[in-house]
């Protein structure tokens, strides 16, 4: 079994207040969740209204498997965000058991 591990820091230039963060944000989400059907959700920066952190996972029998979803996602994610957001950090992690 392989876990993936995709983190991924968002600027979001246009959000002035939690609320327009809020949207842009589930916009991404459940696109996201719903395409490529992974576990996404915010996990950090909650309190600043122009960023935003999320964690997505994977989990199958093969790690090029895990690794492919898991970038067609963050590419996925990008193409959502364009002219809303931008990705300024990812950091992938695949764990083996």
């Amino acid at each position: 079994m392989v876990v993936g591990v995709l983190q991924v820091t968002l600027d979001i230039p246009s959000a002035f207040s939690l609320k327009e963060k809020r949207k842009v944000v589930k916009s991404i989400v459940e696109r996201t969740r719903n395409r490529f059907n992974v576990a996404i959700a915010e996990v950090g920066d909650n309190e600043l209204y122009n960023r935003a952190r999320l964690g997505l996972s994977a989990v199958a029998n093969d790690g090029a498997l895990v690794n492919s979803i898991l970038d067609k996602a963050l590419d996925a994610m990008e193409s959502a965000a364009a002219g809303r957001a931008d990705v300024i950090d990812t950091q992938l992690e695949l764990m083996h058991f």
